[in-house]
């Protein structure tokens, strides 16, 4: 126990702070509509972007001054003239993690018209501009922007814009960068693994949590349930801590110490709320926990409950998954092919972490077998720790 101890208090000093900001993705959406002489545009930025560039929107200057920033770097030209801004771009404070500003532009002439994205490299590594567009005929198409392809080039008619929009390639590509860039997610599927012994066992886990993200994710991106995004995000840190604890708990011999701190951390938030997590929801998550725990201890093979729980789990995290789609509020008529492009990508990046984790903890588990359980321990217990500060984190903002 003081090995575990130690490891929590190390690897959480060690690693937390690093990945704090897990789901600070880097993206950025505009959304426009074509009209005779111009286009109104609404762009949406996140604020650790925007901090990170030196805009403080806590200030009307700071806001300002991030207003004629992006109307600059947003760019529209009709032919070889380009657009330009009809006024200063009116703020709007969508949530604490995102800034919003809508504007219109005046455009001379006519020809193709060219949408181009000047902040690309002035953003963190792998940024991606999500952009919709109403191009004035009844027709709304989408395109992926990054720093590769920083201009999206189209002539205004209706047939040759939609044979433009985003391929289910680019929501494939999307998926797979937001898998892979969520390391919320990723450690949440590596736990999973840390105690399967059994390639079957590998399956059903990544099975169930796949059938379960899939459908949240489904739900939310067609606009059947949509969760606030900030309680979400938490729960997403609370699950992670959850399976890193209960590795631990199961590796030292399913004492009571374990449980027993979770349900006393749990009750000691329960009396002032945990920001975005009401007390209501911390008093379901404590009987949810003692419930678990209670069901492990009777448990034989305790391999078909962490099934349960990763489906359980899995549905929290579908909703987290969704944040990027549901952003983009696209048009029915592309729901289909991104959300089918978006959720193949998310398991295809599910499955290169799987081959990633499971072959490297078999090899550890053939080799000196001394050495498995204290390497299993202390992923437990970085896991736990680094759920546990997501969790209060996000909680308290």
């Amino acid at each position: 126990m003081k090995r575990l101890v130690f490891a929590v208090v190390f690897l959480m000093g060690l690693v937390a702070p690093a990945l704090a900001a897990a789901h600070a993705r880097p993206l950025s959406y505009s959304f426009w509509t074509i009209r005779s002489g111009g286009a109104d545009v609404k762009l949406q930025m996140t604020t650790a972007d925007l901090a990170a560039l030196g805009f403080d929107l806590g200030m009307p200057e700071g806001r300002d001054a991030a207003g004629r920033f992006v109307e600059d770097q947003l760019l529209l030209r009709v032919g070889a003239a380009a657009c330009v801004p009809a006024g200063p771009a009116a703020y709007e404070a969508v949530d604490p993690r995102w800034a919003s500003w809508r504007f219109q532009m005046r455009c001379p002439g006519g020809g193709p018209r060219r949408i181009s994205m000047g902040f690309a490299d002035l953003l963190r590594a792998g940024h991606r501009h999500l952009l919709r567009l109403d191009d004035g005929s009844g027709h709304v198409v989408d395109q992926v922007l990054d720093a590769s392809r920083t201009e999206w080039v189209f002539d205004g008619d209706a047939s040759g814009t939609r044979r433009a929009g985003s391929s289910v390639f680019d929501y494939v590509a999307l998926g797979i960068e937001h898998l892979l860039t969520g390391w919320d997610h990723m450690v949440f599927l590596a736990a999973l693994l840390v105690l399967a012994r059994r390639l079957r066992d590998v399956v059903a886990l990544v099975t169930s949590f796949t059938v379960a993200h899939s459908t949240t994710l489904a739900l939310a991106v067609l606009g059947v349930v949509r969760p606030d995004p900030a309680p979400v995000e938490a729960l997403i840190g609370f699950s992670i801590a959850l399976v890193g604890a209960e590795n631990a708990w199961l590796l030292s011999g399913r004492g009571w110490v374990i449980p027993a701190v979770v349900a006393s951390g749990l009750l000691a938030l329960v009396p002032f709320g945990a920001g975005v997590v009401t007390r209501s929801a911390l008093l379901g998550l404590l009987l949810f926990s003692c419930c678990h725990f209670a069901l492990l201890r009777r448990a034989a093979e305790p391999a078909g409950l962490r099934i349960a729980i990763a489906f359980a789990f899995g549905l929290i995290h579908g909703f987290g998954f969704a944040g990027v789609m549901t952003a983009m509020d696209l048009p029915r008529g592309r729901l289909a092919v991104a959300l089918f492009g978006f959720n193949v990508g998310v398991e295809l990046g599910q499955l290169a972490v799987v081959l990633m984790v499971w072959p490297l903890l078999r090899a550890l588990a053939r080799g000196r077998r001394d050495w498995f359980p204290p390497v299993q321990e202390a992923i437990s217990a970085a896991v736990c720790g680094v759920g546990l500060f997501w969790f209060l984190v996000r909680s308290f903002g």
